[in-house]
């Protein structure tokens, strides 16, 4: 069985299943992305969410506040559905092809993460009997990200008679709303008004432009069949185009429907640029796209395929979720990772923390271009989180926004969302380890480095002295369901490790050629450096004495304990079902905070103290969040208890294939994905990025029969194979380098072979 390929064979007509597929099997490349919906619709009773939408493109809408606060968010981003070009209607000698008509004698569904298609085979019968074979493959191109493309084949299996192709180009579209759940968007508006409509040169032209945000996006459609000319109907907002040929008895007839997509942001004249590409696309044969798809795609599966052997449906879910991942990226500074990717509306399109902590470990390591323009999106919008600090009440540094399209706070409800001030720890973070990956200096230069030292002016403006200590008041940890806390020991972390680099990277530029003016361009002097170091020495960090663990922040451990035990099932999502005052006086988790902390500064405390805190926040964590199991697998992994490891990221890596939680309608969870990459590298191979260099501390599930990964390591690329007896280090190029495993320093120049410890825990 090719692991590659992920089939589904006589897919449910049920609308529940339907809409679930529409995420499963939809395309996307980074820059677009559009919902597998039936190019041929569904009945009109059937709830979908059709859509198409471009990353970094987004409109404001209102936020409705019941108390005018001064700096509550009154106006938000959300992700925009833009022109739809699925339509495209089959009528064989008069009837309608539909799925819920006629008879469906088989059909399947299949997404194919070498060639990059999705394909819909079915084989149907009108009522008259005419029996037909469809053949539907659809393409959103990683090398001409402007373009979706539509092969649309037919063949007659037991006729010859007229077959009529109608395709549609519809420029009156609406965003996907569902009041009763927080995760999408509570109401709808008209986000999109049509400017021209036209068809020109064969070539269907809209151009439509944002209510507010004057964003402008242009969409074009060309169809082609055979030598067939089709018949254009031009009204207000669509365009349909209509061909009628006469088909033979087993012969194929193939029809191409090609949709190019651009905005504003990335071209000066949107619309002249959108047409030169799509001449450029269409001159060239088709089989030439499909080419150059699949090359891009065999360079990434070399440089980044995760191997698992010994578990079909694991590997499968995890080769998905990587394809996923480059899916779902932007390949350009304009946009980001959307938590849903391009795959759905569900949290409107946002950007979150997601990318720097769950989603970057997987590019810095693989996609080294990629990992550099999610930094420059986040330099480009550092006046936006400067603007943000000031509005806060801080007198400088920046405070990146918890969640965002186009740099400006989306937060809604503050105690979880603006109060998370970790995610500037966040950001800092992921800029230190592509500078450890890579001591690309210069790129710190450009960019890397100034966010280090606005962010870090936050945290002296945020925190104050008290006793001696540096604490860090009022702010929301990664656990929503505990909010507005004082020194929550996370966010004191990452800010502890945030102030440390600033003055390091600092003093590291002022001795490079032309430091001095780029000092002097920051207006940072040495005493600002030492103020940061002072503040992350005396960094207050909470410790419980009687237990021996890190308390989440100040209060924790004086709260009671919620009883999961005693909690029905149908509670879960907890978020759902309780008010979040309840939650706060509990000792409940959402999701790993003081754990997740554990896992990426590790050396702040000793081994005893993470295992004691391991133990004490699992019993307590309902992994409410899906960003949650992937930690919680990798530190069972680094304290030798393999099996829970295996366990949780199973829960981790199967999340949307199998809809675990319930809400995959609404998109693909990436940060989840991105987990499941670092459950494997991070988790059970041990691997640890840090300034000392790389170090690797591998376990076997007793599930697998073994597995590897790569990494790219300044200018070296390393694989690593794990078996049930050994880890072996290749290093396919670039120079040699020092490792350290399990503890012990080796100097790898080609090969190297260590024997597999059994439980590697100190």
């Amino acid at each position: 069985m090719d692991q590659f390929i992920y089939q589904k064979e006589d897919f449910s007509l049920d609308q529940k299943e339907l809409i679930l597929e529409e995420t499963i099997f939809h395309n996307a490349n980074g820059y677009l992305g559009v919902r597998a919906n039936f190019e041929e619709g569904y009945p009109d009773t059937y709830k979908t969410i059709r859509g198409t939408y471009i990353n970094g493109v987004y409109d404001f809408t209102p936020m409705n506040q019941a108390e005018k606060l001064h700096g509550l968010i009154e106006e938000k981003q959300t992700i925009l559905n833009v022109a739809d070009t699925q339509e495209i209607l089959l009528y064989i000698e008069g009837q309608r092809f539909s799925m819920f008509e006629g008879t469906v004698l088989g059909s399947n569904r299949i997404l194919d993460m070498k060639k990059g298609i999705t394909i819909r085979n079915i084989i149907w019968e009108s009522d008259k009997g005419h029996r037909i074979e469809i053949k539907i493959t659809r393409m959103a191109s990683f090398v001409f990200q402007h373009l979706f493309l539509i092969n649309y084949e037919m063949r007659p299996l037991n006729f010859d008679g007229e077959i009529e192709i109608v395709s549609a180009h519809k420029g009156k579209v609406s965003n996907f709303f569902d009041p009763s759940d927080p995760r999408v968007a509570g109401e709808t508006f008209e986000y999109l008004h049509l400017s021209d409509v036209k068809v020109e040169d064969d070539i269907s032209i809209m151009t439509a432009e944002t209510s507010k945000s004057g964003i402008q996006i242009c969409s074009l459609v060309k169809n082609q069949l055979e030598s067939t000319v089709g018949r254009f109907v031009q009204k207000e907002t669509e365009v349909t185009q209509t061909f009628t040929v006469r088909a033979q008895k087993g012969k194929k007839i193939s029809f191409y429907k090609y949709t190019v997509l651009g905005d504003s942001i990335r071209s000066a004249d949107v619309q002249k640029e959108m047409k030169q590409y799509l001449k450029d696309v269409v001159s060239r044969p088709v089989f030439e796209l499909y080419e150059r798809q699949e090359v891009y795609l065999k360079d990434f599966w070399n440089n980044s395929a995760l191997e698992v052997e010994g578990d079909e449906d694991l590997q499968k879910a995890v080769y998905y979720n990587q394809y996923q991942l480059l899916s779902s990226v932007s390949k350009d500074a304009y946009g980001n990772i959307a938590a849903k990717g391009l795959s759905g509306e569900g949290y409107e399109g946002h950007y979150f923390w997601d990318t720097e902590m769950y989603l970057q470990p997987f590019f810095v390591l693989n996609e080294r271009e990629i990992s550099k323009n999610l930094i420059r999106f986040r330099y480009r919008t550092l006046e936006f989180a400067k603007d943000n600090a000031r509005e806060l009440g801080h007198s400088q540094g920046a405070l990146y926004p918890w969640r965002t399209i186009m740099g400006k706070e989306c937060s809604g409800y503050f105690p979880s969302g603006t109060a998370a001030y970790h995610i500037n720890g966040d950001v800092a973070y992921s800029v230190v380890a592509y500078y450890l990956a890579t001591k690309d200096l210069e790129f710190m230069k450009e960019c890397g480095a100034e966010i280090l030292l606005e962010t870090a002016r936050l945290w002296m403006d945020a925190g104050n002295y008290y006793q001696g200590k540096f604490h860090i008041n009022e702010v929301t940890g990664p656990d929503e369901y505990t909010c507005m806390v004082n020194n929550n020991y996370y966010t004191n972390l990452l800010a502890q490790y945030n102030l440390r680099w600033a003055a390091k990277m600092v003093r590291i530029l002022s001795t490079a050629e032309t430091g001095e003016q780029w000092c002097a361009k920051m207006h940072i002097t040495e005493e600002e450096c030492r103020s940061f170091e002072e503040a992350a020495d005396n960094m207050m960090l909470p410790y419980d004495e009687e237990t021996g663990i890190n308390p989440q922040d100040d209060s924790f451990m004086q709260k009671k304990r919620w009883d999961l035990e005693k909690t029905p099932s149908e509670m879960f999502p907890l978020l759902m079902n309780c008010h979040p005052l309840n939650l706060y006086r509990y000792q409940i988790c959402k999701q790993a905070d003081t754990v997740m902390a554990h896992f990426i500064l590790e050396d702040a405390q000793d081994i005893d103290t993470i295992r004691r805190s391991y133990d004490y926040y699992e019993k307590i964590t309902t992994h409410d969040s899906s960003l949650s199991t992937c930690i919680f697998s990798i530190m069972a992994a680094r304290l030798g208890m393999t099996q829970k490891a295996y366990d949780y990221f199973g829960e981790s890596a199967k999340l949307d294939l199998f809809n675990t939680h319930k809400n995959t309608k609404d998109g693909i969870h990436t940060a989840n994905m991105g987990g499941t990459y670092m459950a494997i590298v991070y988790g059970f191979g041990g691997f640890r990025l840090k300034e000392e260099g790389i170090s690797f501390r591998p376990v076997m599930p007793k599930a697998w029969n073994g597995y590897s990964f790569k990494i790219l390591f300044e200018d070296s690329k390393i694989l690593v194979r794990v078996d049930k007896k050994q880890c072996e280090f290749i290093l396919e190029n670039g120079s040699g380098k020092e490792i350290s495993v399990y503890d012990e320093k080796y100097f790898l120049v080609r090969n190297l072979a260590v024997s597999l410890k059994e439980n590697n825990a100190e």
